[in-house]
């Protein structure tokens, strides 16, 4: 979270994490393309030559307000595969709400979790925790014949019982519905911080 106290408003970033390919590029570029052209900046994805996102894919949205001040939230997308752990830090430094978008492919499943325990290991030396985090679980290719079931997904993946999305993430299927619950998510974490720092200032 940043407050720009000139222009009165907050800056709030949200990280789509996942294992590579799961679906988090093909999320940013459908909000681009479909939400009203008034709420969005330019989106930038920068690709390796295997045409993948290597370090983010930016979209910065403009929606109501919290405490008096006007929110940007930058929506931001990191590199899936591992040998990227540099990038995945840099981009999550900062974070205030995480979609992990996990890969509903049996054959992914181990992918899913070490991904899962990745982002937890970054976040805790950072000194937050999933647990104490608002986050949201997106099952996604849920068309694809070789799904897990959701409860399966459910006890691997979802230990803190958070909302979750069965998606279709190339069709838009939950693509704004799992981004409005994260909003959600991060306003009302945020505005529990902005409560304790006023008493706290008291």
């Amino acid at each position: 979270m940043f407050i720009n106290w000139l222009l009165n408003e907050i800056h709030l970033k949200i990280v789509y994490y996942g294992p590579g390919l799961s679906g988090k590029t093909e999320n940013i570029t459908y909000i681009h393309k479909h939400i009203d052209p008034a709420l969005k900046g330019d989106l930038i994805t920068l690709k390796t030559r295997e045409d993948r996102t290597i370090f983010f894919d930016f979209l910065q949205l403009e929606v109501g307000q919290i405490a008096g001040k006007k929110p940007k939230f930058n929506l931001y997308t990191v590199p899936g595969q591992v040998h990227y752990q540099l990038s995945r830090k840099v981009v999550l430094n900062g974070v205030d709400g995480i979609v992990f978008v996990a890969d509903s492919q049996r054959e992914m499943m181990d992918s899913n979790l070490d991904t899962l325990l990745d982002l937890e290991k970054h976040l805790i030396a950072d000194g937050k925790t999933l647990e104490h985090f608002p986050w949201v679980l997106q099952y996604n290719k849920r068309d694809l014949p070789t799904s897990v079931s959701i409860n399966e997904m459910n006890q691997k993946l979802n230990f803190f019982n958070v909302p979750y999305f069965e998606s279709v993430a190339t069709q838009g299927k939950e693509v704004f519905p799992t981004l409005k619950t994260t909003i959600k998510e991060v306003v009302k974490h945020v505005q529990s911080q902005l409560n304790v720092n006023q008493r706290k200032r008291a």
